[in-house]
């Protein structure tokens, strides 16, 4: 396989098994006179694999500024160049992104090399719609995370995560309420030996009690598109119960921490049932 010169190739690489690569990506690794490297120790266990011996280069997000300038570089000397990520496919929540700019700017081919991607792997053993919206890794922070969910759970499509399993219990609590009504899956070590794939409904969904480990894949299901019809009598039930105790704007509240109809509706209800005084 002949490579150009002066070029770029973004080649995907396997997320778990090695076995998981294409003919065309190992020919282009063994042909290029450099690879960009996340993590050369895990990138070494899939290269000496299959008897690659080639210059690495260390990219990662704490160099790829720096890096990008040298690389670009390497490329205009007419090297051949290729970028692979810890796994899967690269610039998808993975380093890359400057470089890519820099090679759009200095009019440098780019070439990429399709493959395996956790992102694809996992949607397609969910039995979901298929238009899906890939948002790689949620906020850190409660107060950004609310932010986000609460814009991304009014989109109907499907959504994917990147989450650190550690902190899964963390996300799955604002999961349970921003997703009420749709389905979960949570797909762990994927392609591997102790591969494990969790499905749930995000309302019956609970806490892990196991310290599980390493990256969790985790898609929640499209928005269900039949308007919920508001139960009058449900309502009006709960609102005398609460106007007994609380005040018209705290009966309200209280409803809406159960009912996901919107405050007006809620209100116009609380409020006709407090003028009739029938409680």
């Amino acid at each position: 396989m002949k490579l150009l010169p002066n070029s770029l190739y973004i080649v995907s690489t396997p997320i778990g098994n090695l076995e998981d690569v294409t003919f065309r990506a190992i020919e282009v690794l063994k042909n290029s006179d450099f690879i960009l490297c996340e993590d050369t120790r895990r990138s070494l266990k899939l290269l000496n694999h299959y008897k690659i011996k080639k210059k690495l280069i260390s990219y990662h997000k704490f160099n790829e500024k720096k890096q990008s300038s040298n690389i670009i570089k390497y490329i205009n000397q007419g090297k051949i160049l290729s970028l692979i990520s810890d796994a899967g496919t690269p610039l998808l929540s993975d380093p890359g992104r400057i470089l890519i700019s820099q090679c759009i700017e200095n009019k440098i081919k780019i070439t990429p090399i399709p493959g395996v991607s956790s992102i694809t792997t996992a949607m397609s053993i969910t039995g979901y719609k298929d238009q899906f919206l890939f948002y790689g890794f949620l906020p850190k922070t409660e107060n950004e995370l609310e932010k986000t969910l609460a814009s991304l759970s009014q989109i109907l499509f499907s959504q994917i995560f990147f989450v650190p399993a550690i902190k899964i219990n963390f996300y799955i609590k604002k999961f349970k309420i921003h997703y009420s009504g749709r389905k979960i899956l949570i797909a762990r070590e994927l392609t591997k030996i102790h591969e494990t794939i969790f499905r749930e409904d995000i309302d019956n969904l609970k806490t892990f009690n196991n310290n599980i480990k390493g990256e969790l894949t985790v898609v929640i299901s499209e928005k269900n598109s039949k308007k919920e019809v508001l139960n009058e009598e449900i309502i009006v039930n709960k609102a005398k119960k609460y106007l007994k105790k609380y005040s018209l704007k705290d009966t309200v509240d209280l409803i809406l921490e159960s009912e996901k109809f919107s405050k007006k509706e809620i209100y116009k209800l609380c409020l006709k049932t407090k003028n009739e005084k029938n409680y």
